[in-house]
């Protein structure tokens, strides 16, 4: 397990960066942790228990907090805190990103959702997803 020995928040560009020790860095949107929450809401108990998550191109980091020395627990300005952030899921993250990128992109698609916020298509999704409002409402 790689632990970062510093964590940054870019407001601006609206991404989280963990910098390693051997010099490595990870950046990850909001958008890509928000609709990648590690939490229940997001991911189910099992993987046709997940919840698509729409609209939340614009998903803003509210908050950022240490769980002991194996996680983080994100504040998401749509309310969503319940994902924890284990060190081990950042690296996973890091590892298969464009994977995961691609496999929610299709999902989208498949659904005929969209990242947009306010965007209509997303109206039927917004009731399975929690907090309610769904990201960037």
């Amino acid at each position: 397990m790689k632990i970062p020995v510093e964590v940054l928040v870019h407001q601006k560009t609206r991404a989280l960066e963990l910098r390693y020790e051997d010099g490595h860095a990870a950046v990850f949107s909001f958008e890509f942790l928000r609709v990648l929450s590690p939490s229940a809401e997001v991911q189910g108990h099992s993987p046709d228990q997940a919840v698509l998550q729409v609209g939340c191109r614009d998903v803003g980091l509210k908050g950022i907090e240490p769980v002991g020395q194996y996680a983080l627990r994100l504040t998401f300005d749509d309310g969503h805190d319940s994902g924890l952030y284990s060190w081990d899921y950042f690296e996973r993250l890091d590892r298969e990103r464009d994977a995961l990128w691609a496999d929610y992109l299709e999902a989208l698609a498949r659904a005929g959702a969209s990242r947009d916020p306010g965007d209509p298509a997303n109206t039927p999704f917004l009731a399975r997803m929690r907090p309610k409002k769904g990201c960037g409402h």
